[in-house]
């Protein structure tokens, strides 16, 4: 079996060097902590997590907490919490999976990823006494995770200015959070670049409530208008009712939406949507609680992975 002694020969450190690798990699170099993963790797060595969660006086176990209902977001926050899981799976972590706010508390772990959260939750997240993460960007210090929601409603914003739409209508979610304004914002920056007037319509996040828009105010949308939606949920309400309306896609109207997890592949036709990886962002959520576990509670700091654009059938 192969020892802490055969990796500190086969990196040619110290086995106090490997220790503080596996223990405390925060301690070493970037290049040292290189050096003895690579040597970890050589030889198939696999740190025992458990006897280490015993010597710092740990669970081995994180909570999910999700402040959203789940029953109604389709597969995304599966998908988040499988690439959450598989992030864990690293450093033998288990995780508890928490639905009601008022239990996040309750029981014993080292630590919780927060999904979900709004401006009104922030208050509470102050008290608690265990190192935390959060899902979405925020304006409060928090560290979290994300795709660049800007960034991504820049890609649609202009993807669809190149397939010669002239008019382009946002459709955002009602709410004032920070990822719907950085979807907003890139919309908005890029039109005034391109010297063009925004024109933005703002419902819950419900594909109905997006249909009663188009329905009410169709004989004003003029023909090569692209819908760029906020979510796919409201995409899904746009093309449903552009077809009722007896509109042409993607002739006459394009629309885009955004999230790319499920709603995307089930519309028909299939949506032209912004993807956001959401399984790689539930990994560097792993990734970056426990290395805070780790760092006693030292801020992480933030992380903005870059969303990619899928071309389908409500674009032309």
């Amino acid at each position: 079996m192969v020892t802490l002694s055969d990796v500190a020969k086969e990196a040619n450190v110290s086995k106090m060097t490997v220790s503080r690798v596996i223990n405390h990699p925060e301690q070493v170099t970037q290049e040292l902590r290189k050096l003895v993963e690579q040597a970890m790797t050589t030889l198939d060595y696999h740190p025992n997590y458990i006897a280490q969660a015993l010597v710092n006086n740990r669970t081995n176990v994180v909570k999910f907490v999700t402040l959203e209902n789940i029953d109604t977001t389709e597969p995304y926050y599966m998908t988040l919490l499988f690439g959450f899981a598989r992030g864990l799976a690293k450093k033998q972590y288990a995780f508890q999976l928490v639905t009601d706010p008022s239990k996040i508390e309750q029981g014993n772990a080292d630590g919780y990823l927060i999904t979900g959260a709004r401006s009104k939750d922030y208050e509470y997240f102050d008290k608690l006494d265990k190192p935390f993460v959060l899902f979405g960007e925020n304006h409060r210090g928090y560290d979290f995770v994300d795709n660049d929601n800007q960034l991504g409603e820049k890609k649609a914003t202009k993807y669809a200015l190149s397939r010669l739409y002239k008019h382009l209508i946002f459709m955002g979610i009602d709410v004032k959070e920070p990822f719907e304004y950085s979807r907003e914002a890139g919309y908005i920056n890029t039109l005034q670049q391109n010297q063009m007037i925004p024109q933005i319509y703002r419902v819950s996040n419900h594909s109905h409530e997006a249909q009663k828009v188009i329905k009410e105010h169709f004989n004003s949308f003029k023909k090569d208008t692209c819908f760029i939606c906020a979510s796919d949920r409201i995409a899904v309400g746009v093309v449903r009712q552009l077809l009722k309306e007896g509109a042409k896609l993607p002739a006459d109207f394009g629309v885009i939406g955004y999230d790319g997890v499920f709603l995307n592949q089930v519309s028909n036709p299939q949506l032209t949507t912004v993807k956001q990886p959401i399984l790689k962002m539930g990994e560097f959520l792993a990734d970056m609680l426990l290395q805070k576990i780790e760092q006693s509670g030292s801020p992480q700091g933030e992380i903005m992975l870059e969303p990619s654009l899928v071309r389908r059938g409500t674009t032309r």
